[in-house]
């Protein structure tokens, strides 16, 4: 028998007009549903199994998604009520975001969640290959679709688990910062932070207070106004009943000592706090309150020396330098200054920013500790923080000791973004309004409620008035202003500007 023109040759598999054998279709179907299947693995874990898996693998994967999928809808059930419960009580959705994530409880949950879902995403994305049977397939498949699943599983199971160490990094972080006070609430609509910067030396006891401030935050709008105390202030009162009243009842005119010197008398005299671990700073709380009127709901204290490493972890601080700032001591060899101009400082040249005194007066520095203050305040994004959080995080813990416990961190985290939006008013109870040796203290309560009063709207803003002079070449200054005139920083609506 002969064969036409369109009958196959005998012994071999008929030709499509492709050119392609049956085998070679075949082999090409087998490739297409092995990537298939690890794709659909990586679009929705445990695909591959439902579709391809055996049927005891079929089970398990229904069992697991119901799981998931009734879990998920009981967490929203719970979310919505949640939300609702703190909406009538005035309870704004960031707010109630950050409190969930500075929880311990629940960031410990998630990160164990994600290293889970990490061994188990990379587990379904392997059985996924192994059920697109890989030993079918030509050599060149097969490697492509190895490394199309090596690559997956890399990447999705290195995602969850850098996800896990920035949570676990987040939270040591909290239990490290996070106080042992009381949670308070705020007093006249308002929270009311004592800001100690400490200034920790050879031969000194613990931590000197070098700079004083009270951020007094509005507790709806965030509005902040900054109260910085002079560390040189004397004859000052303390709060009515405590127990520096007590002992000071006319005032605080111990022989030689300032405000910035309650935390060594204060340690000399342990046996009058008892129960308070901090003594010094209960001193130097019980000093502001008498001072200002205002009742501290908690107190943070910041080691200076280790604000450069904070600085240093975010990039460094623009600052307008107005001008030159001594670095370091004429006689040091690293001694140089920063030239005037805006400049990108780091953690070192930052501090010494703050705190030169070279050619500078007490009152220069604390502008220049305020202007600090609004450039890290305005220009710490959460985009920075995500980005550089294990640097942030270790900075962090040196850095700062506090009595916030960690159930309010959230409240203060939402409340420092509003006030990111917003302008920070300042007032210094310096010269020339106050005199430091001998305060009018019904004049500086006079002057704080002012300056809260404008800050809610509750008083015009001040007018221009005479305008703060430019200060003469022998005073250093991130602000405008001088000794006599004053410093535009220390007594303003808008301390950005005033920088």
């Amino acid at each position: 028998m002969s064969y036409g023109p369109a009958d196959p040759t005998p012994g071999r598999s008929a030709q499509p007009a492709t050119g392609l054998s049956a085998e070679d279709r075949a082999q090409r179907v087998r490739f297409r549903r092995a990537v298939t299947l690890v794709l659909m693995t990586l679009v929705l874990p445990g695909s591959a199994q439902l579709v391809a898996g055996s049927e005891r693998a079929r089970r398990t994967t229904t069992r697991v998604w119901t799981v998931v999928l009734l879990l998920a809808a009981g967490l929203t059930v719970v979310s919505l009520l949640f939300l609702g419960v703190a909406a009538l009580f005035g309870t704004g959705p960031r707010e109630i975001a950050f409190k969930l994530g500075t929880n311990v409880l629940l960031l410990g949950v998630l990160r164990w969640a994600l290293v889970l879902g990490a061994i188990g995403w990379g587990y379904l994305i392997v059985d996924a290959w192994r059920l697109g049977d890989p030993l079918s397939l030509h050599r060149r498949q097969r490697l492509t679709v190895v490394s199309v699943s090596g690559v997956l599983c890399l990447a999705v199971a290195g995602s969850l688990l850098f996800g896990s160490h920035v949570v676990a990094v987040g939270r040591s972080s909290l239990i490290a910062l996070a106080g042992n006070g009381e949670a308070s609430g705020a007093h006249d609509g308002r929270y009311n932070v004592l800001l100690i910067g400490g200034d920790q030396g050879a031969g000194r006891w613990g931590m000197r207070a070098d700079s004083l401030t009270l951020a007094s935050i509005d507790a709806e709008t965030g509005k902040t106004v900054l109260i910085s105390l002079p560390r040189n202030m004397q004859n000052f009162p303390f709060v009515e009943g405590s127990v520096m009243d007590e002992q000071f009842p006319d005032g605080f005119d111990e022989p030689d000592m300032y405000l910035n010197g309650l935390t060594t008398w204060a340690a000399d005299h342990k046996d009058l706090f008892k129960g308070v671990k901090h003594p010094g700073i209960e001193a130097t709380k019980q000093a502001v309150e008498g001072i200002t009127g205002l009742k501290v709901n908690y107190w943070a204290m910041v080691n200076l020396e280790g604000f450069k490493g904070l600085v240093d972890a975010v990039g460094g601080v623009e600052l307008n330098v107005r001008q030159p700032i001594p670095v370091g001591l004429p006689h040091e060899s690293t001694f140089h200054y920063i030239e005037p101009g805006k400049r990108v400082l780091d953690g070192h040249d930052t501090l010494w920013f703050a705190r030169a005194r070279e050619g500078s007066d007490d009152y220069s520095r604390m502008a220049r500790q305020k202007c600090v203050m609004s450039a890290m305040l305005t220009q710490l994004s959460p985009q920075t923080v995500v980005t550089n959080l294990s640097d942030i995080a270790e900075a962090g813990t040196k850095l700062v000791s506090t009595s916030l416990p960690g159930s309010e961190m959230g409240r203060f985290m939402d409340l420092a973004l509003k006030a990111k939006s917003q302008k920070i008013a300042t007032l210094s109870l310096v010269p020339p309004m106050i005199n430091t040796a001998d305060p009018d203290i019904d004049l500086v309560h006079s002057k704080v409620a002012d300056a809260i009063d404008r800050a809610e709207g509750k008083a015009a803003a001040k007018g221009p008035g005479k305008k703060k002079g430019s200060g003469s070449s022998g005073v250093t200054g991130g602000s405008v202003g001088s000794l006599s005139g004053g410093y535009a920083a220390n007594d303003s609506e808008d301390l950005g500007s005033a920088c």
